[in-house]
């Protein structure tokens, strides 16, 4: 792939085989930064899974950098007064539901009550293909809304590996406080840790790595417990 000039400039300032301890790579991933916006700091975590494996959960950043998120929730009438209290931006059932399907996806995450499920199930390839369908794993399907949208607006976010193992997750943005940043990452990596599969065999972390969004990565000197 051929990078931009500005691109390959930040590439000089580092070695790219080398890891970095924490620190150090937050450091030179803020002097490599150099688009007009604030860009965001991407955490990308390698770890060991068999193929019949996978690591996902929600994880609440200690240190917030996103804006509010617009909560959706679908529910019946009973259920909606609780949902509005407890701050859903668009609460509903069957209107909400007939929207999506014309297209309609201003919203950023979707929770559901249980027995709204079986319909919010006919969204799956709407919902899905944008991370976006409410799953009890990670805490979007629940009767407990005022638990639930509490967390969302903590800032709980989800994160899971993908098909080669590798966990993505924004971690801050490069404009913060290397120290913000850096406790977000440790708690991420705990949570991480916490979801290896028993079965797991070797060392569950296999590389860690950040970067910004338009500057190259750099790998981290994460060893095993830390």
């Amino acid at each position: 792939m051929k990078r931009g000039k500005k691109y390959r400039e930040s590439a000089k300032k580092y070695n790219s085989a080398n890891a970095y301890d924490l620190t150090e790579a937050l450091d030179l991933i803020k002097s490599m930064a150099y688009a007009k916006f604030d860009e965001t700091v991407d955490l990308s975590v390698k770890v060991n899974l068999k193929k019949s494996q996978t690591v996902r959960d929600t994880v609440v950043l200690p240190n917030q950098f996103k804006g509010e998120k617009r909560v959706l929730v679908f529910c019946k009438p009973e259920k909606e007064k609780e949902a509005q209290d407890a701050g859903a931006s668009f609460v509903g059932a069957d209107d909400l539901i007939e929207k999506i399907k014309g297209g309609w996806l201003d919203f950023d995450v979707a929770v559901a009550t249980p027995d709204m499920m079986k319909d919010v199930g006919k969204l799956g390839m709407v919902l899905g293909r944008r991370g976006l369908m409410p799953n009890p794993k990670t805490g979007t399907v629940t009767f407990d809304l005022k638990g639930a949208l509490s967390e969302l607006k903590k800032g709980r976010v989800e994160f899971r590996a993908d098909k080669t193992g590798v966990v993505h997750l924004a971690v801050g943005k490069v404009s913060m406080e290397a120290a913000k940043v850096t406790e977000n990452v440790g708690v991420v990596l705990g949570e991480i840790r916490r979801k290896k599969p028993a079965d797991a065999k070797g060392e569950f972390i296999q590389s860690v790595s950040l970067a910004s969004t338009m500057g190259p990565g750099v790998w981290v000197a994460v060893k095993e417990g830390e």
